[in-house]
């Protein structure tokens, strides 16, 4: 629900702010990080997380510990300008599409940057997500053939978010698997705290330099359109709190039972924006997202139906 509110608020901020092609886009990604920059310090100062009810301090950190947590704040700045550049320019079903594309950027970042290549069974569903999203790009013509008719801006965005996201990911693992840092950072409350805090800096200074003379034009609309005002603080705080909960739920839950809750969220956002905003779904898009989703979703049960196969294979043997 966090993530389908989420899309909606952020796709109306972007048009109450001028549209995908307007000239605060960069501003608009910068300042959801910024407004979850500011709910991470009260919660902070006031010494409780309002989603767990459990205490929750800054936490005291190294200078390497900051290192590390500003690279992978980086890629998770670039991963959420990407995505609401992706989400924004297209219709919101086309730019989910892309994004469920990730576990491909993945794949092949793991393999060549950080030399951990995904297992046989996980390669093997790889063509059938690039299926899916290649179904969704096509558009019958009028002579009735088939062209590939994509939005090119939520593409390459799409695309920049899921190669960011994949280094994202390696980048945390990377972090995550030394023991005493994760004890520094004491919880997911404050993993998250600091991503945002540390991704709103690393955006800052990106919007400056390609939106700053018109700062003070955006400043003076959020103070005269209140649906701008509201939907871009919607969308700060649904979006720190849909991924601090998502992140938890791992917590109490299996990898499995995060994988299909993730599909059904795809599914969920993908149908339920469209009818939020009045533009149904081609059955392209349908069959191209069906097909890319369960892609998805099998890529990451991949493993755990080759160790069920393995052994009743080699007992048949």
């Amino acid at each position: 629900m966090g993530n389908y509110y989420y899309n909606i608020y952020n796709k109306q901020s972007v048009i109450e702010a001028g549209g995908s092609q307007g000239p605060f886009m960069v501003t608009v990604a910068t300042a959801q990080l910024v407004i979850g920059a500011v709910y991470a310090l009260i919660v902070w100062l006031v010494g409780i997380n309002p989603i767990t009810f459990t205490k929750q301090s800054f936490p005291k950190l190294t200078f390497n510990d900051y290192k590390g947590l500003t690279i992978l704040a980086f890629w998770s700045a670039m991963a959420h300008a990407g995505s609401v550049f992706a989400l924004t320019a297209g219709s919101i079903a086309f730019g989910q599409i892309v994004k469920a594309a990730e576990p491909v950027f993945a794949a092949v970042i793991g393999t060549v940057i950080y030399s951990k290549p995904p297992s046989t069974p996980k390669w093997l569903c790889l063509p059938i997500i690039i299926l899916g999203v290649c179904i969704a790009c096509l558009k019958p013509g009028a002579d009735g053939k088939y062209k590939v008719e994509a939005d090119v801006t939520a593409l390459i965005a799409g695309s920049i978010a899921n190669i960011a996201a994949s280094f994202r990911g390696s980048e945390n693992s990377k972090l995550m698997s030394d023991k005493e840092l994760k004890q520094r950072i004491d919880g997911v409350g404050n993993q998250f705290a600091l991503s945002q805090l540390l991704g709103s800096l690393v955006l800052l200074p990106v919007a400056v330099a390609m939106e700053g003379a018109k700062l003070p034009d955006f400043a003076k609309l959020c103070q005269t359109n209140q649906a701008l005002s509201y939907n871009l603080l919607m969308a700060g705080l649904t979006f720190y709190g849909y991924n601090e909960l998502s992140t938890m739920t791992i917590k109490y839950t299996s990898a499995v039972t995060m994988s299909v809750a993730n599909t059904a969220k795809r599914v969920i956002v993908i149908i339920g924006v469209a009818l939020a905003f009045g533009k149904p779904l081609t059955n392209e898009e349908i069959a191209g997202s069906t097909i890319s989703i369960t892609g998805v979703f099998l890529y990451s049960i991949a493993d755990m139906i080759a160790a069920k196969l393995m052994p009743a294979k080699a007992k048949a043997a």
